[in-house]
């Protein structure tokens, strides 16, 4: 994607955030977010009507009173969006990629934080972290985010209507050759570009000092290990830090209309396999398989005590935040 055309993609998605951040989203963000953060302040004595829960063990042995733990609460909050590049975001079967979809949860976000006053930073990530930007607060910051989570990564592109193109201009023998070289480069790309969540975890729990809201971007396609060996990054993440998974995926993932032969690459793994669409057993088959990675998916997180939020690239991404918002202001009063 040319320079030009990402500063008037940003420009068109600010427009477009920018009435569902202040009509919206602004005042779920800050009822969900804002004060969760708390640190140390003092101890003082219990008092009757005081939570038993916040009595200081070690003092009230020291001293043989009972003793409680007082905090303050962090209003400046930092969120930390931590976005999967890969290949396989590339995938949209509508009007836009899984990646697009990202890109637009990552502008409502930013925009949400910047418009409370929190910081927002940017970890972009496929086999290992492609950019990692401190959090920093201005409306400047939050379109930097933007610009950078739709350039990297992008297709050169070498789609179909520029292959035809390169046909008429070079001849058929020779758009065939320069096809074959550039689907081997692309396959060895591939395994470079497939999915880590660990890296970007670990470099997560590294760099971030204080506690943070970390927004797991990625549709979790992670064939290292099986898909396993996150869980365990995931799980030191979530021990300093609120980690909120957010599954992107594309209803072509799940569902293939019956139309025939069809030729499958998978984007992690560049395995080619041809399919046949019209069998039923096989579209069954796939729903299926999709309902269980989602199952299970949403119990290994709900094991570690993390939230899932599940977007699909082929509807508006706003109306599952706002869902997703309202289900920890419902979990918060409780």
């Amino acid at each position: 994607m040319l320079p030009q055309e990402i500063v008037k993609q940003v420009r068109r998605i600010r427009f477009q955030m920018d009435r569902h951040v202040s009509d919206v989203l602004a005042g779920h963000y800050l009822s969900v977010f804002k004060g969760q953060g708390i640190e140390f302040e003092e101890v003082r004595p219990y008092v009757p009507g005081d939570d038993v829960r916040t009595i200081d063990w070690n003092v009230t042995a020291r001293v043989g009173v009972p003793y409680i733990k007082r905090y303050t609460e962090e209003r400046e909050l930092t969120v930390m969006l931590v976005v999967d590049i890969s290949r396989s975001q590339d995938f949209g079967s509508a009007e836009r990629s899984k990646r697009q979809a990202a890109v637009e949860l990552s502008a409502l976000l930013s925009f949400a934080a910047i418009h409370n006053g929190d910081k927002v930073g940017l970890l972009l990530f496929h086999s290992e972290v492609e950019l990692y930007i401190p959090p920093r607060k201005g409306d400047r910051h939050a379109l930097r985010v933007v610009r950078e989570v739709l350039a990297r990564g992008m297709s050169d592109g070498s789609g179909p209507g520029t292959d035809r193109l390169r046909a008429q201009r070079t001849g058929v023998l020779h758009w065939m050759a320069r096809r074959l070289l550039r689907r081997r480069r692309m396959q060895q790309e591939a395994a470079a570009r497939c999915t880590d969540l660990s890296a970007a975890l670990e470099l997560c729990r590294r760099v971030l000092k204080r506690r943070s809201v970390i927004f797991l971007i990625s549709d979790f396609l992670d064939h290292r290990d099986e898909g396993q060996g996150y869980l365990k990054a995931l799980r030191g993440v979530r021990s300093r830090h609120d980690v909120i998974a957010v599954l992107v995926t594309d209803e072509r993932e799940r569902t293939l209309e019956p139309c025939g032969l069809i030729e499958l690459e998978d984007a992690e793994t560049s395995q080619v396999q041809l399919i046949d669409t019209g069998h039923a057993a096989f579209r069954r088959a796939l729903a299926e398989a999709a309902e269980a990675r989602l199952g299970r998916l949403r119990g290994e997180l709900q094991g570690l005590g993390i939230d899932l939020l599940h977007i699909d690239a082929t509807r508006p991404v706003v109306d599952p935040l706002m869902a997703f918002f309202r289900m920890r202001q419902r979990r918060r009063r409780r």
